[in-house]
């Protein structure tokens, strides 16, 4: 596969895909993807979109501002990282079916449906590209897809092949299975308030309901007719008006305003980034844990809880299995852009861990842990054996420290500790807390021994005073 044309600052693919108003068919894509069954199945075993919705849209929107946003090498960087992440994702399916995500046909599915999202953004706006638009955004595109090192067939061959494309698969290969409709119905409804939204407090359940009723209804407007004929989902007079409202009206608004509000991701491919605010790392400015007051119960028991349901069963399932342990590599690899083999020491750290919990916790034999196989082993394990945190936990935290320090000089500054427990989900200023809080001598860095004593704090201090039972915010 092979192309001339390139995704630059003044291409229509940066230039359509970098706008706000993309965030109206955002649900639509997903859904789209969702519906091919082995994209479906890879969710179910694999994807955290259940217990961590937000950080899980974060990294499909920061995967996609690397491929589309970046220069040849970032492109080939992200290309190389999403192939090593899709070679762990496989299994069995419901009814038994092998499935791998590096299949050619899934994977050009994926990457179609993205395109589709813009031509049908335009589309719905009022806006549509022309022939020769068309040919032009799609030239870009299949310049990106040529890094995927596809093989030849796979993708729609023109522009004008992609609306036949669609819609066979539609027909012929996509199911209205568990995922999709938990998509469609019930994700919004039972997402948790996104952290940088505190303020709203208690309105969240209010807010969230009116953002999932409107979801819903531009999502299930817009899809392909061809999707909501085979799969029998109306489209009512009410959400039509409401998706003309939203789509005219954003095209209207949008177009008028200058780059730097018009666009999530300018052009150019460099994103407006506000500094978190710089608080001060001196022992003077930490903050010193309340003491637990004589006779208050062993405070282990709610952190391992906490911890089980906020960290370990990232899938949110109720259960930890070995799908778990890997997206927690994952996600520590995620941010930090590392080399192959390094990110492979942080996978098999983390697959040493599962393994050690398997064999301490997996009581009934079943392949998973529970929430009280979990606290009632950790509670016995580390009672029992002072090294019984060695031969697990410590060895994933170790591969997770000098993943971490990018410049390897044996600590964590305040940079590297925010990449990988930051991001825009969390607030800078729960961040900096949480730096201060581990950084015990306060020398504005964070040693492997500080850090791995911190969670083992958490682990086994039984009041609330040491600084390693602040890992989850304050107790």
């Amino acid at each position: 596969m092979t192309s001339s044309s390139s995704a630059g600052p003044d291409s229509l693919l940066r230039r359509n895909l970098g706008e706000w108003r993309i965030a109206l068919v955002a649900w639509r894509l997903l859904v789209l993807q969702t519906a091919h069954p082995v994209v479906a199945a890879g969710m179910a075993r694999y994807s955290t979109y259940r217990a961590h919705p937000w950080r899980r849209v974060e990294h499909t929107m920061d995967s996609g501002r690397r491929l589309f946003f970046s220069d040849r090498d970032g492109l080939r960087r992200e290309v190389a990282r999403l192939e090593r992440t899709h070679r762990r994702i496989r299994g069995t399916d419901r009814q038994g079916a092998p499935f791998t995500a590096e299949d050619p046909e899934v994977r050009a599915w994926v990457l179609v449906t993205l395109y589709e999202s813009i031509t049908a953004m335009r589309e719905l706006s009022g806006d549509p590209f022309t022939p020769g638009e068309l040919d032009r955004l799609y030239g870009e595109f299949r310049a990106v897809c040529a890094e995927f090192s596809l093989p030849d067939g796979v993708l729609p061959p023109t522009a004008a092949d992609v609306p036949g494309y669609v819609e066979r698969t539609i027909r012929e290969r996509l199911e209205y299975g568990p995922e999709v409709r938990y998509l469609l119905f019930e994700m919004l409804r039972q997402a948790p308030r996104p952290r940088r939204l505190r303020r709203v407090g208690p309105l969240w359940p209010l807010l969230r309901a009116l953002i999932a009723r409107t979801m819903l209804a531009l999502t299930v407007a817009d899809l392909p007719p061809a999707f909501r004929e085979r799969f029998g989902i109306p489209r009512t007079r009410s959400a039509a008006l409401l998706s003309w409202a939203l789509h005219h009206g954003m095209r209207q608004t949008m177009t008028r305003l200058p780059d730097r509000l018009r666009y999530r991701t300018p052009p150019t491919g460099t994103a407006p980034v506000t500094p978190p605010a710089a608080e001060s790392t001196t022992p003077a400015a930490r903050r010193i844990p309340r003491p637990r007051l004589p006779g208050r119960p062993d405070a282990r028991r709610a952190r391992l809880d906490a911890f089980f349901r906020q960290v370990l069963d990232q899938t949110g399932d109720g259960y930890i299995d070995a799908s778990d342990l890997q997206a927690m590599a994952h996600n520590i690899c995620w941010p930090l852009e590392l080399p192959a083999e390094r990110e492979a020491e942080v996978y098999a750290a983390f697959d040493t861990w599962w393994q050690h919990i398997r064999a301490a916790m997996d009581t009934d034999h079943d392949g998973h842990v529970s929430r009280a196989e979990f606290v009632q082993a950790m509670l016995a394990g580390v009672d029992r054996d002072p090294d019984y945190l060695d031969r697990g936990l410590h060895i994933a935290l170790r591969a997770f420290f000098h993943a971490a320090d990018t410049d390897g000089d044996g600590h964590l500054c305040a940079d590297e500790y925010r990449a990988v427990f930051g991001g825009s989900r969390v607030h800078p200023a729960e961040v900096n807390h949480g730096f201060r809080q581990l950084d015990v001598d306060g020398d504005g860095r964070i040693t492997l021994e500080e850090f791995v004593r911190a969670f083992t704090d958490f682990f086994t201090a039984r009041t609330d005073t040491a600084a390693g039972s602040y890992l989850l915010g304050r107790p």
